[in-house]
């Protein structure tokens, strides 16, 4: 087994929202996350953060590379080492595909061009940051949709890893399934390329609890509200829920990650509080590494004032 928790990759939160699914404005990206966010998610005591990039970040509509883009990443990058932080380095779209289905993109599993536009930038990505094996890690895909694109994301996954690794040998990377990287969907994920492969999955369970309110999902009603006592949240429905996962990646003698989980905030900070415990208690039976969505804003930021009475406690169980 990998082993993340030794390898730095155990608990940590992800910064949404800075380098992906914004404005891309100077001012955003210049001011959402500063270097005293870094210090205090270090205080916080974990020990990595995931971070979203977006394709658009770091390449023009013609899929020519932003030097800036870049070289915002790699600032970033020795920001987290400075305060002793690893980061999951996840992109968050790809030219042709987001997980978003309010967006643009479209036709990535269908079109080679645009696969090999994928491709290249992860060629890119590897030949930039590479070097950092031992405090950085690829995500190559964030949230992959229908189940009917598995069978040509396996391929597509594991064609990146091998052309990732003429660049990256000793760089850990993380993949996902369909159905938003649902647990379930590990099942199906290819074995690994090499003994540096890590299982992704994310947890929003039950989705009526963790995205009440929320208006961009089509599965729930945006004016139904749950407290997390109506929903009878309990461990054993965790441990179905990753079961599974966790069979798979023993199988194959790898670890899982679970990439996001977190609680919407039109929910109560009380019940917030209670499902992080819950949720907490079967990452740590498991050894389940895992990253908190999210740190700042996107309607789940732990920092965020909504949960200000709760905060010292919460941390505790992220």
């Amino acid at each position: 087994m990998l082993k993340l928790k030794e390898k730095g990759f155990y608990r940590g939160v992800d910064l949404g929202g800075w380098l992906s699914q914004c404005d891309y404005s100077e001012e955003r990206l210049n001011n959402f996350i500063k270097e005293e966010d870094f210090k205090k998610i270090a205080s916080w005591g974990l020990d990595h953060v995931r971070l979203p990039i977006d394709y658009n970040i770091l390449e023009d509509n013609n899929g020519g590379y932003i030097d800036e883009g870049f070289e915002r990443v790699e600032k970033a990058l020795l920001t987290a080492k400075k305060y002793g932080l690893n980061v999951v380095l996840d992109l968050h779209k790809t030219a042709g595909f987001s997980f978003d289905f309010g967006e643009k993109e479209s036709g990535f599993f269908e079109n080679e061009e645009l696969q090999e536009r994928f491709l290249k930038l992860w060629d890119k990505l590897a030949q930039n940051f590479g070097k950092y094996s031992d405090t950085v890690a690829f995500e190559l895909l964030n949230e992959v949709t229908d189940r009917s694109y598995n069978d040509v994301w396996n391929n597509i996954s594991l064609k990146c890893v091998e052309r990732i690794r003429k660049y990256a040998p000793d760089t850990l990377i993380f993949i996902g399934g369909y159905w938003n990287n649902s647990p379930e969907a590990v099942k199906d994920l290819a074995d690994p390329y090499d003994d540096k492969i890590v299982y992704v999955f994310h947890c929003y369970a039950p989705l009526k609890f963790t995205h009440q309110g929320a208006h961009w999902t089509r599965e729930i009603d945006p004016e139904e509200r749950y407290s997390f006592e109506d929903m009878k949240i309990n461990a054993e429905m965790f441990e179905y829920i990753f079961k599974t996962a966790l069979e798979k990646a023993q199988k194959c003698g790898t670890d899982v990650y679970c990439g996001e989980y977190g609680v919407i905030d039109k929910a109560t900070p009380k019940d917030v509080l209670e499902w992080y415990k819950v949720i907490n208690g079967v990452f740590e039976k498991h050894g389940i590494a895992r990253a908190a969505w999210c740190y700042k804003g996107m309607d789940f930021g732990i920092t965020d004032s909504w949960l200000d009475d709760v905060r010292d406690e919460l941390i505790k169980y992220l």
